[in-house]
């Protein structure tokens, strides 16, 4: 946990807006997936939450920025506060319905 501390400690000094991530690390808009993004795997996913959930991004820019439906990033938000993490897996989505 040192090392998380440490990560937010060092965001905060730097005065760039951040938010704790889902790994408890501190998630600037330079740690966000980039634009391009085609493989969403579970923690980019969770990162983009975050940042949305946290004021780093708004719903509308988040959506933009990936070329994301609203409904796609609500599926996503509901996931994780029914499963957690886990319910982000693509491949294990009907487990979880």
């Amino acid at each position: 946990m040192a090392g998380t501390q440490g990560n937010v400690a060092a965001a905060a000094q730097s005065k760039q807006p951040y938010v704790i991530g889902p790994d408890g690390t501190a998630l600037t808009i330079a740690d966000l997936p980039p634009r391009t993004t085609k493989r969403w795997v579970i923690r980019r996913k969770a990162e983009v939450v975050a940042a949305v959930r946290g004021g780093l991004l708004s719903l509308e820019s988040a959506c933009d920025r990936y070329s994301l439906t609203e409904e796609e990033y609500m599926s996503w938000e509901k996931a994780i506060d029914r499963h957690g993490m886990q319910g982000l897996r693509a491949t294990r989505i009907q487990q979880y319905r």
